[in-house]
């Protein structure tokens, strides 16, 4: 069961990097679908914006879901539906088909962050959580990087609509192999430190703690905020970049596949070192509250470079600009999704609390999408406007996690007005 904890972090990783293959390679087709459909950047901001509405919507649900049944169930339940959906968006042939296929995509998709999160809960003690997350989170990069020349060539050599069925293809392959590898952990069969601990609530009796009573809490509000200013901007990589790269900088779809890729591979050991230096401080003495916001604070105010993207004509050291951005941002993504396991007041509530902030989050991807594409419509092809506005995300971001979150620690056990008993103690 102690080497099973790191298979299971990398099936997670495996599902996360298909998850966001099968989201961003429609931001690699777009201009050839854009050809094809006889459309121009307000639809196909349209179109992007799509699979955000559900995907945000259905967070809440599915974490509520994920925790009454398990993730053991709900997440190859997830990637079966969404892996249906991005092989069905070849067979689109209108500006509302494809929508409707992005539609589903993103409630398929919904379940996966908050999967692995409850997962990761399960597996993982507070010291070893960051860097668990990290290593899962990084497969929406890798998806990313891997997206950029993989769905380029077969563009290339079959066409947009091949791209969807065989990026389709791969969710099937995962989902017959989580069954075939996974096993359910079983509390003693971890042992010693491997042993995890119960949360407060658990232990003290404490009352059920209702869904809504979550919302009480500054905390939770902050990292709805917050996420919501870290994803503004990584969801400008996932969906405008590549049309950023060939409108604005003139790339090939060769140079797509070889120089794109930077930005999405520096952010891999930007995930990581987030982790690992999460954990470390933590480990090290640093209360669980200084460990984590350190590192959000920090990733987020750096990635704010991205705004000087948009005033250099230099491609190399625009290239550097984006890379930073978006390796800081994973860099403060590795605690992000450490805090639904610290805050949450009992196991059964970690899906959940990943579900309301991740809704908050993608909530950004409907509003760069759309804004994204106005605005360039509006400019004339011009993403300075864009660029400008997420760099002060990013300000606002750091605000959010610094100032309104509180102490990284277990909420209070509410119901109604109830609380948990003073002497419970926080989970370690």
């Amino acid at each position: 069961m102690r080497k099973m904890r790191w298979v299971v972090i990398f099936l997670c990783f495996l599902a996360i990097a298909v998850n966001y293959i099968d989201r961003a390679n429609l931001a690699v087709a777009a201009p050839e679908i854009e050809k094809a459909l006889g459309i121009g950047p307000a639809q196909m901001g349209l179109v992007l914006s799509g699979f955000f509405w559900t995907y945000a919507l259905m967070q809440m649900p599915f974490g509520w879901f994920i925790d009454r049944i398990g993730a053991r169930i709900a997440l190859p339940l997830a990637v079966a539906w969404w892996s249906f959906f991005t092989a069905a968006t070849a067979g689109a042939t209108s500006v509302a088909a494809m929508f409707g296929c992005r539609l589903m995509l993103g409630v398929g998709e919904a379940g996966a962050y908050p999967s692995c999160a409850k997962l990761v809960s399960q597996w993982f003690k507070p010291a070893q959580r960051a860097l668990a997350t990290s290593i899962f989170d990084s497969g929406s990069r890798v998806g990313s990087a891997l997206s950029i020349p993989v769905v380029a060539l077969i563009i290339a050599t079959m066409g947009w609509k091949a791209s969807f069925i065989i990026t389709g293809l791969l969710g099937a392959v995962w989902v017959a192999g989580w069954f075939i590898i996974y096993r359910s952990p079983a509390h003693g069969d971890m042992t010693g430190e491997y042993d995890i601990a119960p949360t407060p609530a658990a232990r003290s009796g404490a009352p059920e703690v209702t869904w809504a009573s979550l919302f009480r809490h500054r905390t939770l509000w902050g990292m709805m905020l917050g996420f919501f200013c870290l994803n503004f901007v990584i969801y400008f990589f996932i969906t405008w970049f590549p049309s950023y790269l060939v409108q604005t900088r003139g790339f090939s779809l060769k140079s797509l596949g070889t120089l794109g890729m930077i930005p999405a591979l520096m952010s891999i050991p930007g995930g990581w070192i987030g982790g690992i230096v999460s954990d470390a401080l933590f480990r090290r003495g640093w209360s669980l509250t200084a460990a984590r916001k350190t590192c959000m604070v920090g990733g987020m105010l750096l990635s704010s470079v991205i705004t000087l993207s948009a005033f250099t004509s230099d491609v190399y050291l625009m290239l550097a600009f984006f890379g930073i951005s978006y390796g800081s941002l994973a860099f403060a993504a590795a605690s992000i999704w450490s805090l639904p396991a610290d805050v949450a007041p009992t196991p059964n509530h970690v899906a959940s609390i990943s579900g309301i902030q991740n809704f908050a989050s993608n909530l950004a991807g409907i509003v760069i999408t759309t804004f994204t594409g106005v605005m360039v419509a509006l400019t004339k092809g011009s993403f300075t406007v864009p660029l400008v506005v997420a760099g002060g995300f990013c300000f606002l971001g750091a605000f959010s996690y610094l100032v309104i979150v509180g102490r990284i620690e277990p909420l209070p056990a509410t119901q109604g007005d109830r609380r948990a008993p003073e002497g419970a103690e926080p989970t370690v």
